[in-house]
């Protein structure tokens, strides 16, 4: 059996469908912004309970935890982690609930690095 004569007429087209590759330009994806949590020095809470809240909420091993609150109570404020917004506002949220149930005015805020 011969091919028909529109077959013919294009000897350079390959045999079946045509395969392509499709490029798109994707948009790159930023990382989202990064915020600093800070604790605040003040003249009332106890060394040992911002020590107890920097293991508890930061993870932080005893003698970081220490260090970081000799840095706080020497300089007046210190960056505790750097976390993505949803992180660092809950972090945030759970250190001034737990200072406020126990009564101590300890203040943590964060800030856009």
């Amino acid at each position: 059996m011969s091919k028909p004569d529109w077959w013919m007429a294009d000897k350079d087209a390959p045999d079946g469908p045509e395969i392509g590759v499709s490029v798109k330009t994707r948009a790159k994806t930023q990382r989202p912004p990064l915020y600093k949590v800070l604790i605040l020095n003040d003249d009332y809470t106890p060394m040992e309970f911002v020590v107890h809240v920097l293991e508890r909420f930061f993870g932080m091993d005893h003698a970081q935890a220490f260090e970081l609150m000799l840095t706080v109570h020497r300089k007046g404020v210190a960056v505790v982690g750097v976390f993505a917004y949803e992180i660092a506002e809950t972090k945030v949220t759970q250190v001034m609930d737990f200072a406020q149930r126990h009564q101590h005015p300890l203040q943590c805020t964060l800030e856009k690095e």
